[in-house]
């Protein structure tokens, strides 16, 4: 479980008493935030996660929309730049007879739990969209950052048609046939 420092209770939402109805809240992240995370990935950020808490009789499902600028590390110079991440993430709390982690996207508590602490949901959808590469802006080519190269596999059978062999390509027709 997570070790509560003052600067993460500002991510506590009080669920005790609220009515089955959805329930907005807004909380900034500060550069401390990241600090209180035993990581190096992520050296600092500023940013907004607002939270849809939609309550019912036997769950909580919170939706997460977070904006934020990090500063990270680039592994090609190790010159330091900001990158916007946009994220929309969810989890749910259901409500049971004993606290416990269901998988990584619900978690049960107990009936009377008084309040949540959402700031390892936040550092963990933040940290995880963080790419694995990161390479400063300047250096990106369309083959890093957020560009895919997929290939075209329809070129290639195209190819490997006309210089094919053409007692394969027989066989290969009577295989189709079957």
């Amino acid at each position: 479980m997570l070790n509560l420092k003052r600067d993460l209770s500002a991510f506590d939402l009080n669920i005790h008493g609220l009515e089955n109805r959805t329930y907005l809240y807004s909380l900034e992240i500060e550069p401390s935030f990241f600090k209180e995370f035993d990581q190096e990935i992520i050296k600092s950020g500023l940013g907004k996660v607002d939270v849809d808490l939609i309550k019912s009789t036997n769950l909580i499902r919170l939706n997460f929309i977070i904006n934020v600028k990090l500063q990270l590390e680039c592994d090609r110079t190790l010159e330091i730049f900001d990158e916007d991440f946009n994220i929309e993430e969810s989890h749910i709390y259901k409500f049971g007879n004993t606290e416990e982690e269901i998988s990584e996207d619900m978690t049960q508590i107990t009936f009377g739990t008084p309040k949540i602490n959402i700031a390892q949901h936040v550092f963990d959808f933040v940290f995880l969209a963080v790419p694995m590469k990161k390479i400063h802006p300047k250096l990106r080519t369309e083959h890093d950052g957020d560009l895919l190269v997929y290939a075209d596999n329809t070129e290639v059978e195209e190819n490997q048609e006309q210089t094919m062999d053409p007692r394969w390509a027989a066989l290969l027709k009577l295989k189709d046939k079957n």
